[in-house]
């Protein structure tokens, strides 16, 4: 199948985005702020939340907005719980579930994912504890093909999009099964300090994703690995910094991203946060980031300011990202029997 495109900048974005891609990205949907996103990261982080019963999420990012008229669009929600926190002395079950909607391109490719998750967390000892989770989901993914142009569609002098395209589409939309899976460990060697890591691995069942009936191309989603480390660090009364780094590969393509973020103490009670962060994404962008937290509801928007060779050409407007989170108690009245300790104000 062969795309025409609209603009000079569609084709100076597709070239640039094809070079790009290959080191520096994943061909997966991703969140800049990922440690935003946990179910997405890791189903062992699915009701991974020391000091609430349940937490939920929403995330948007809207990318390369400068270089094509329209422009990638990544929606997410997603809320996990914990289960059986009183019938495990030294572990929990914790549920969740996600929901992701991407749409792309002058064709509105657009996906649409509802993924359902499942974890164990066992403490080891009283200072680590080993997570284990599973993830299922259902994935569409449809494209809006009177909205492209293709090359027997040229008549000579422009693109005729009443002359049939001869394109054999099987279907504009597709359904599949995805399955993941990951490991999370943690260690809490003090009351200010804790560290955890993770790896997961998506769609595990490699399912086969195609528009076209007579498609001879290997059309199976490969594997996606993913690896995590992130680390809580009380300096003071007024300072929690969490330095964390990302790295994910599929296929060929790889994207490593890592920085930190502090908290500063505003109210003296941790009720009132001000958060800033700097983070990196190898070969692609600078990404700085302001936050705040209110009385468990945490507010951050980060953007990316391209420091590829893409920036020449969209002025370093790569994406920026919104996220709000809330954290609470099934009962507050009762306050919780936190098992995992974990670093506060």
């Amino acid at each position: 199948m062969k795309i025409n495109f609209k603009s000079i900048k569609d084709l100076i974005f597709c070239l640039m985005g094809l070079i790009i891609f290959q080191t520096a990205s994943t061909q997966d949907l991703h969140f800049s702020q990922y440690f935003n996103a946990p179910l997405l990261t890791n189903p062992a982080n699915t009701g991974f939340e020391p000091d609430a019963d349940w937490r939920a999420g929403i995330n948007y990012r809207n990318q390369w907005a400068g270089v094509i008229n329209n422009p990638y669009k990544t929606m997410s929600a997603w809320a996990d719980a914990q289960l059986f926190n009183n019938k495990f002395e030294n572990g929990w079950v914790g549920t969740g579930l996600v929901l992701l909607n991407d749409v792309a391109g002058s064709g509105n490719l657009t996906s649409t994912k509802v993924y359902g998750s499942v974890a164990y967390h066992q403490m080891l000892g009283y200072n680590s504890l080993l997570s284990g989770g599973f993830g299922i989901g259902a994935v569409n993914k449809r494209i809006d093909i009177t909205k492209l142009t293709f090359n027997n569609q040229w008549n000579g002098k422009f693109f005729d999009i009443t002359i049939p395209s001869n394109e054999v589409f099987n279907s504009t939309s597709v359904w599949y099964l995805d399955l993941n899976a990951g490991l999370n460990y943690a260690f809490f060697p003090t009351d200010n300090a804790y560290i955890n890591g993770g790896i997961s691995v998506d769609h595990i069942n490699m399912p086969k994703e195609s528009f076209f009936s007579n498609n001879n191309a290997d059309t199976k989603v490969p594997p996606r690995f993913n690896a995590f480390v992130n680390g809580s660090f009380k300096l003071n009364n007024m300072w929690i910094i969490n330095p964390n780094a990302y790295f994910s590969m599929m296929a060929k393509s790889t994207e490593i991203v890592a920085g930190l973020n502090a908290h500063y103490n505003l109210s003296g009670d941790g009720n009132l946060q001000l958060i800033g962060g700097l983070y990196y994404r190898v070969q692609d962008a600078l990404i700085p980031m302001v936050g705040v937290t209110i009385s468990g509801i945490s507010a951050t928007i980060s953007y990316d300011a391209t420091s590829s060779a893409l920036g020449t050409y969209n002025q370093t407007q790569g994406a920026y990202e919104i996220s709000i989170t809330k954290v609470g108690l099934f009962n507050s009245f009762e306050g919780k029997n936190v098992k995992c300790p974990s670093v506060k104000f």
